[in-house]
């Protein structure tokens, strides 16, 4: 399987099937979501920096309800959540998306607000590649982001929604996160882009991987 980083909590995931979901397509952000098409959009909830689903080419399923599906193939899983830590008083309910991609468990965790608990990571668990947000304000913090990954143990980490060059939106940068793991543990991808099969998937040690945002 591939996954793309298109930039902010954008990713487009393609099965070797040729099966292609997008995540969290973004609306004007200071940049602008690059022209993708895909089979099926997840969107996490309603704001305008996650739910841009007219910017996606072709006619894609728009998956935006919590609840199992199938996709090409691929299986898919709505859990609801919290975009912050008050039952969703502040900033109202996220979801977290659940992929197999074959055979590997990816999980997309939205803009996942609330404090990490034993019953939201018994239904998120097992995870392979864990893409979480980083940048804190409107999402967990550094900390907090460093707890989930600890609870979690996916082989691999991908950061998301966290400051980059052109974003207009007030977020921190990865730095603070990636501080939190031994340097061996990261890597800077220098790419938008990485193929993974089961080989890659490594149960014994978590990676850090900062990837580059897809630019046209």
């Amino acid at each position: 399987m591939k996954i793309k980083y298109l930039g902010h909590s954008s990713f487009l995931l393609t099965e070797s099937t040729g099966t292609s979901i997008l995540t969290d397509p973004y609306g004007s952000i200071g940049f602008r979501l690059p022209r993708v098409k895909a089979d099926a959009v997840t969107v996490s909830h309603s704001h305008y920096d996650h739910n841009n689903v007219r910017g996606v080419d072709g006619l894609p399923v728009i998956l935006d309800r919590e609840g199992q599906y199938e996709i090409g193939g691929v299986e898919v899983t709505a859990v609801k959540s919290y975009h912050d830590n008050e039952n969703g008083e502040q900033r109202g309910e996220n979801l977290i998306f659940k992929f197999i991609m074959d055979g590997i468990e990816i999980c997309h965790l939205g803009d996942l607000g609330e404090e990490c608990s034993a019953s939201l990571i018994e239904a998120l668990l097992p995870v392979n590649v864990l893409l979480i947000p980083v940048g804190g304000n409107y999402t967990i913090n550094a900390e907090q982001a460093k707890e989930y990954v600890d609870r979690i143990m996916p082989s691999i980490v991908i950061p998301m929604h966290y400051k980059t060059k052109g974003l207009s939106l007030d977020l921190d940068k990865p730095d603070e996160f990636l501080d939190r793991f031994e340097s061996e543990e990261v890597e800077e991808l220098g790419d938008c882009e990485i193929e993974l099969s089961r080989d890659d998937i490594n149960e014994e040690s978590t990676k850090i991987i900062l990837m580059e945002r897809y630019s046209e």
